[in-house]
């Protein structure tokens, strides 16, 4: 990894990347977001640009393959000194969210920043 992508608050596998090119050829624009709610599940929402209103108090954590992504406010508390790593597994998502190419669905692996530091993020 980077020095970026090790402090980085959201990263992208090889694997997830490629879902996202493909996905942004085939709908336009995505956007990534994290809730963590009970009922959203833990898994991350893909939707198309303008299809989700990002309220006040979210949290642009980066963007993921040009696309951006964000973190419900309170979830980002919970988790601000992990890393977010954007990553694809088999099988039909669950709720809203767009599939991912290939029937796949995406999925949100994490670790905490080597050096035990805190991940960089767009904005609080």
């Amino acid at each position: 990894m980077t020095p970026e992508e090790t402090t980085a608050a959201v990263v992208a596998t090889p694997a997830a990347l490629g879902a996202i090119a493909a996905l942004v050829a085939a709908r336009g624009p995505v956007l990534f977001f994290q809730s963590g709610g009970c009922c959203d599940g833990s898994l991350p929402m893909c939707f198309e640009a303008g299809e989700l209103l990002i309220g006040e108090h979210d949290v642009l954590l980066g963007t993921v393959g040009g696309c951006p992504f964000y973190i419900d406010g309170r979830q980002f508390e919970a988790w601000r000194h992990t890393q977010l790593i954007l990553d694809v597994a088999e099988g039909a998502p669950e709720g809203f969210s767009l599939a991912a190419p290939g029937d796949r669905h995406f999925v949100i692996r994490s670790r905490l920043p080597s050096g035990g530091g805190t991940t960089s993020r767009v904005r609080e």
